[in-house]
């Protein structure tokens, strides 16, 4: 798993490439909430552009962003899933929680 980081005031993007699984998904948790934890931001932008493959663990992985950003009044939302990921966010049933576009 690639991340790539974007700061931009109050947003934070992150640029995911590879596959989300489970065993890539505990190492970027821990990456990304340092990040949040270190700054003031309100938005995640979650940029699914470059993710080839997402299983159960990085929904979940998805979902405990959810939570992070929540608990600071924040949004977060996904960008750039290709038909195959969207498929299986859609399955998830997480679009009923963050904004998919």
């Amino acid at each position: 798993m690639n991340l790539e980081f974007i700061e931009s005031g109050q947003a934070l993007t992150i640029r995911l490439k590879g596959e989300l699984d489970h065993h890539s998904a505990d190492e970027s948790r821990i990456l990304i909430d340092e990040k949040i934890n270190k700054g003031k931001f309100k938005k995640l932008i979650i940029d699914f552009k470059n993710l080839d493959f997402i299983d159960s663990s990085g929904i979940g992985f998805v979902i405990g962003r959810y939570k992070v950003i929540r608990k600071r009044n924040g949004v977060i939302e996904i960008i750039n899933a290709n038909a195959k990921v969207r498929k299986i966010l859609d399955m998830s049933g997480i679009g009923k929680i963050i904004e998919i576009k």
